[in-house]
């Protein structure tokens, strides 16, 4: 196969399009850099810079490079941002799936798996969430998410594609401290910034109906994430017919907001910097824990590094940037 990973320049992007070098794909990077970064791109991978929103040249790359399996991560991810700005976010991640679809079509691309999030879930009903589970996203993002779901499996349906939604957890973790998350919202980059400043972290909320009063959530490394879309691009072209997955990527075990930042305190040597607890941010649920299960079954795939590997990581990406 022949892949064209849009984002590729990303936090999750660049590092399937890591996986699939060195599983040695063919794979093409495709970016309009608006947080990407080029030079997180493997050397030897082609990379074009571009938006999904121009047909044109996503014709050309899909034609140039023998495109022959899509993987699609481009996307504004704020989950805040876009109950601010919820035009941009259904104009870059709807209509701009859209025409990658349409591109998709047109040049006779069998294979497309989408990256998707535990936000079209919302507050979820079932624990742990299963991919069976009512889908009630609290966020612009996660509507897209969702909607964008709709479209791949239907795209799918009439054009006879193979298709993958992927719903993933939170993500950390770096396969290599230059590949890191340089984003400012997720807890981990939130909790170094505070610390390496010599503040204590921030919890947003502590009352909620969980153990110690903060929100769960299930973490996924950033490498395992990347080994799923890899695993569920292949698992489609084995198919000897068309075939649609939804799948939850996740470790299935639910971690509270206190437990992530005693143990990141821990690892970066801040533990006497006690924790400020602050309000309630809108639209956070109180504990989202997916269920692996169908993803092991049809991709056999499970997460396989920890908690710990994705804090270690993630603080040496931090690091080799305040340095940098």
């Amino acid at each position: 196969m022949s892949f064209l990973i849009t984002g590729g320049a990303g936090y999750i992007g660049s590092h399937v399009v890591r996986a699939l070098a060195l599983a040695g794909e063919q794979v093409v990077a495709y970016d309009d850099l608006s947080t990407g970064d080029a030079s997180r791109v493997p050397d030897g991978v082609p990379f074009v810079q571009g938006t999904t929103l121009d047909r044109g040249l996503l014709d050309r790359t899909i034609t140039d490079h023998r495109v022959t399996a899509v993987i699609h991560l481009a996307a504004k991810k704020q989950a805040g941002e876009s109950m601010a700005q919820p035009l941009r976010y259904y104009r870059e991640n709807l209509h701009g799936l859209q025409i990658l679809l349409e591109a998709a079509r047109g040049n006779r691309v069998g294979r497309f798996v989408f990256s998707s999030s535990a936000a079209v879930y919302g507050t979820p009903e079932t624990d742990p969430v299963t991919e069976d589970s009512r889908c009630a996203p609290a966020t612009p993002y996660g509507e897209t998410k969702l909607v964008g779901e709709w479209l791949v499996r239907d795209a799918g349906r009439a054009y006879r594609m193979s298709t993958a939604c992927l719903r993933h957890g939170n993500v950390a973790g770096a396969a290599a401290p230059e590949l890191a998350d340089p984003g400012g919202e997720g807890l981990m980059p939130m909790t170094f910034e505070y610390l390496s400043a010599g503040s204590p972290p921030r919890i947003f909320g502590a009352d909620y109906p969980t153990p110690d009063g903060t929100c769960v959530r299930d973490y996924v490394h950033v490498e395992d994430l990347a080994e799923a879309h890899v695993a569920a691009a292949r698992a489609l072209a084995e198919q000897p017919e068309p075939e649609h997955l939804t799948l939850n990527i996740s470790r299935g075990e639910g971690v509270s907001v206190r437990e992530m930042v005693t143990l990141i305190a821990q690892i970066t040597g801040h533990e006497d910097l006690a924790p400020v607890i602050a309000p309630r941010r809108p639209g956070d649920p109180a504990r989202v824990v997916l269920s692996p299960e169908l993803a092991a079954k049809h991709l056999g795939w499970t997460a396989r590094r920890d908690l710990a590997a994705m804090v270690t990581s993630a603080w040496a990406g931090w690091l080799c940037r305040a340095t940098a």
